[in-house]
């Protein structure tokens, strides 16, 4: 897999969704089902998307006791999705259960990456609401490195630590970053965020992109100029 534009599909149902995704024609994007959209039409969703031949990165994030999360990964990798993830912050253990859980009896598996903070989260907010001290890059690191240590195939960040994570983990270690926003769209609710081109010169492999996309007069003028400006 190489570097791709991932549409955040955050629709509050399959109608609305599948209407976005008809407005693409002959076109086929990378897609993000996140738990907004899962929650509200559960595997079926997944499944109707796939059969239109859609990759699929299914953001659950999963975050439980090791028991849990490897049963869960069992479940989910039978809708043969292309990327899972799961909170770094669960502890190693964890995930290699998911891991385990994840891989089929034939030995193939989706991609399993982890969250390391949400690029909603700044300083401010990890020491003050989570009581973590330490600065938040260094943070992002030792969690790539346990993810790593694990057996997974990359990390959620933000596009600002991307380069440091490949430095620290090798360049095939996968970063896949949200945060996304065009020079002229409106930062929300994230924080550490840069734009697609930024993005692609700090070495992200993925970026995932949903309001300047979704939320666009021309969503699909919007991915058309995401991917000229990250992929092309």
């Amino acid at each position: 897999m190489g570097k791709d534009v991932i549409i955040a599909c955050d629709f509050a149902g399959a109608q609305e969704t599948f209407a976005f995704l008809d407005r693409f024609a002959g076109e086929k994007p990378f897609v993000k089902i996140g738990m907004e959209l899962f929650y509200a039409e559960g595997p079926e969703i997944v499944r109707q998307i796939k059969a239109r031949g859609h990759k699929i990165f299914l953001d659950l994030k999963l975050h439980d006791i090791p028991n849990t999360v490897k049963k869960s990964m069992a479940v989910l990798s039978s809708l043969n999705v292309d990327i899972c993830n799961l909170h770094a912050a669960g502890t190693g253990a964890m995930m290699r259960a998911a891991l385990e859980g994840l891989t089929r009896s034939d030995g193939t598996r989706p991609l399993l990456i982890a969250v390391t903070q949400l690029t909603s989260t700044d300083q401010e907010a990890m020491e003050q609401d989570l009581w973590i001290r330490e600065p938040i890059d260094q943070v992002v690191m030792h969690y790539a490195e346990n993810a790593k240590n694990a057996g997974l195939d990359g990390v959620v960040c933000s596009p600002l630590e991307a380069e440091k994570v490949h430095a620290r983990c090798g360049a095939g270690f996968l970063t896949v970053t949200p945060g996304i926003r065009f020079a002229d769209s409106a930062a929300g609710d994230q924080k550490r965020i840069t734009t697609p081109a930024m993005a692609k010169e700090l070495g992200s492999d993925y970026i995932v992109v949903g309001r300047p996309i979704t939320g666009a007069p021309d969503p699909v003028a919007a991915y058309r100029r995401c991917v000229a400006e990250f992929v092309d």
